[in-house]
């Protein structure tokens, strides 16, 4: 391998066999033994049906994963996306050497650290402080090196008060503590981690969040990330790789593969209408987003001027009643709000009938990404109307414009006047 890639992975593949352990018959095994004591391909690698849960397949075995291949470099932190059954924690547990793959191979150096589940390596009976040596040891730590460390690793886990209590009396919470603090402080060179910092409460996930970006930016070690939070995924990782049914969809900058998943795991699109009755007195009829060229379309240009109109019906006459919009990014934080309120729109009295409104969306105003919109009519701090959310999304499109600003850290942005004043 090259000098600065840690990690390199070729044409990986995991097949299962659905509903038993191994072939199940004692016919595949003796076609299996024939083939490799032939020197031929396992018969059984040539069928298998995509790694598509949602789907009844033709064939008793599945891909888990197909054709991985990719690098990463040394201190280097990769965050690995995509839905539930997208092969990610199987991908983890090769890595991690707990399974094998059925083909390819994987090319590493250093110590491989990996938390996968919840007590992963953790015997009940023992205390806190026993199985931080049996975990060490596990990771292949000498008992000088755990002892040298127990004590940062005891404070860090915040479980000092419990470190001598068997760890079956441990939530799940302060079982992950443990469990992390041991992987970390025992300075891997490759630290996988599956989710489980879930488990963990606000303060531990910044805390931990923290020590992983202190062990890729100080210790140059490598950190692989899996989890369903895109906050924690965007905060940690710079690079990103998009699973998709045991295969690679995308590889790219953490950017723009938490902006894919967004896409890929939404319903949601440019027009919205409505199709199921309602017995509210005011509603939507029709919302669609389109482009400064009146395109309906979720594909905006950065730089584009854009609207989102609303065709409202009001079934009697409706007082102090507003409209807002609200624009909520990958993250699910609500990056800003606009509504009737803005500009003294208030209808003091919206009377019977149908209308449509134009919200006007300047330029400049979203990073690149993709975002969805919620979308409702009340009276403030009284009665809800009608809400529509996750039906309409957008894609600020970054088309290389302002390639300076493609690193941009925040929600907007903002067109600021600077002055540049040469001082003698």
């Amino acid at each position: 391998m090259e000098k600065d890639i840690i990690l390199k992975i070729e044409n990986l593949s995991k097949q299962y066999r659905l509903g038993v352990v191994g072939t199940g018959t004692m016919g595949d095994d003796l076609k299996r033994w024939w083939a490799n004591l032939r020197g031929k391909e396992d018969p059984f690698l040539k069928i298998g049906d995509v790694n598509n849960r949602a789907i009844k397949g033709s064939s008793d075995y599945v891909w888990a994963l197909k054709d991985i291949n990719f690098e990463v470099q040394q201190g280097e932190v990769l965050g690995i996306i995509g839905k539930n059954g997208a092969g990610k924690s199987t991908l983890l547990k090769i890595l991690s050497k707990i399974t094998s793959p059925t083909t390819g191979s994987i090319k590493s150096k250093g110590r491989v650290a990996s938390l996968l589940e919840v007590g992963t390596g953790f015997h009940g009976e023992m205390t806190g402080r026993e199985n931080i040596f049996l975990n060490g040891a596990i990771l292949g730590m000498t008992k000088k090196e755990i002892t040298d460390k127990l004590d940062e690793i005891i404070e860090f886990s915040g479980c000092e008060r419990y470190i001598d209590t068997p760890v079956k009396r441990y939530s799940s919470g302060m079982t992950v503590r443990l469990a992390f603090a041991v992987a970390a402080f025992l300075e891997p060179d490759i630290l996988i981690i599956d989710e489980v910092l879930a488990v963990g409460d606000a303060e531990f996930q910044k805390k931990a969040i923290g020590k992983m970006q202190d062990i890729s930016r100080q210790g140059g070690r490598t950190v692989l990330f899996v989890s369903h939070n895109m906050a924690a995924v965007k905060s940690l990782c710079t690079r990103g790789i998009l699973l998709e049914n045991g295969r690679i969809k995308d590889i790219d900058n953490i950017n723009k593969i938490i902006s894919n998943y967004l896409l890929m795991n939404s319903d949601s699109s440019a027009e919205w209408k409505r199709e199921v009755e309602t017995d509210s007195e005011l509603f939507f009829d029709r919302i669609y987003v389109s482009n400064s060229d009146s395109k309906i379309t979720n594909q905006i240009a950065s730089g584009e001027d854009f609207t989102i109109n609303i065709f409202l019906n009001a079934l009697n006459n409706i007082s102090k009643s507003t409209v807002s919009i609200k624009i909520v990014n990958a993250e699910g934080i609500a990056v800003f709000t606009t509504s009737l309120h803005d500009f003294d729109n208030d209808f003091e009295v919206i009377e019977k009938g149908n209308y449509e409104l134009i919200a006007n969306i300047s330029k400049n105003i979203l990073i690149p990404g993709s975002y969805n919109l919620v979308i409702a009519c009340f009276i403030s701090r009284t009665k809800l109307f009608d809400i529509i959310e996750d039906k309409i999304s957008i894609k600020i499109e970054d088309l290389g414009v302002n390639k300076r600003d493609l690193d941009r850290e925040g929600f907007v942005v903002p067109n600021y006047k600077w002055d540049f004043l040469k001082l003698e």
